[in-house]
């Protein structure tokens, strides 16, 4: 027991400084693409050019489709709702037929290193103690209707953030007629946080612009 606290003591403070200094990530990280729709992408090598910024989360479906590498990201919700929620958001995740790579990033946000317990944002167990649901997979027909239970028993006001290309459109299954179009032929959809799967700090800044906790820092 001392071995690991002695350890822990020699690693010194690992939570990132994100908001207020800038994420170091690794050259080989493929960010916002140029000339593609980021809600669609895969982000394989082969699919467009990438830029290195993870800024990618929007408030509109129609905002992740870019052809220069510019999109209006997220914008936060309305005051009197972020007053309501106050210094703190519960979410749901809904696993809506996925691989399992966006919900791995999902869990990371609760590890030392990103803390988004700090934010006062948590993952709850139950939708009725919930301000939201987070939707990852592709909404298969089996999942249709618990996703739509899911939402219903979440108390308004209430909000629905899609993560993943999947949850987006379908992913690489859309047109199948065993999965939705996205989470947004369902429900709406209030944060779109595109990726296959997005990086913890794609989710993090569009969960952090939401609740309009980026206003003033920088952008």
């Amino acid at each position: 027991m001392f071995d690991l606290l002695r350890i822990r003591l020699r690693q010194g403070l690992r939570t990132t400084t994100f908001p207020a200094g800038a994420p170091a990530l690794p050259a080989r990280y493929r960010g916002r693409p140029v000339d593609r729709d980021a809600g669609a992408c895969l982000f394989s090598p082969e699919e467009a050019t990438y830029t290195g910024d993870y800024r990618m989360a929007t408030t509109t479906r129609e905002a992740l489709r870019t052809t220069d590498g510019e999109m209006e990201l997220a914008h936060a919700l309305a005051e009197h709702t972020r007053r309501l929620f106050g210094r703190s958001l519960r979410l749901r995740s809904v696993v809506a037929g996925s691989c399992g790579g966006c919900e791995a990033e999902l869990v990371a946000l609760g590890n030392v290193v990103f803390d988004l317990a700090r934010f006062g944002v948590q993952f709850v167990a139950s939708p009725r103690h919930a301000d939201g649901i987070v939707v990852t997979g592709a909404v298969s027909t089996n999942m249709t209707a618990a996703l739509q239970k899911t939402y219903d028993a979440v108390p308004n006001p209430k909000i629905v953030i899609a993560v993943g290309a999947c949850a987006i459109t379908g992913g690489p299954f859309r047109g199948s007629p065993e999965v939705a179009g996205g989470v947004g032929d369902m429900l709406p959809v209030d944060l779109w946080v595109p990726g296959c799967p997005p990086h913890p700090y794609t989710v993090l800044d569009g969960v952090l612009r939401l609740l309009g906790a980026l206003e003033g820092m920088r952008t």
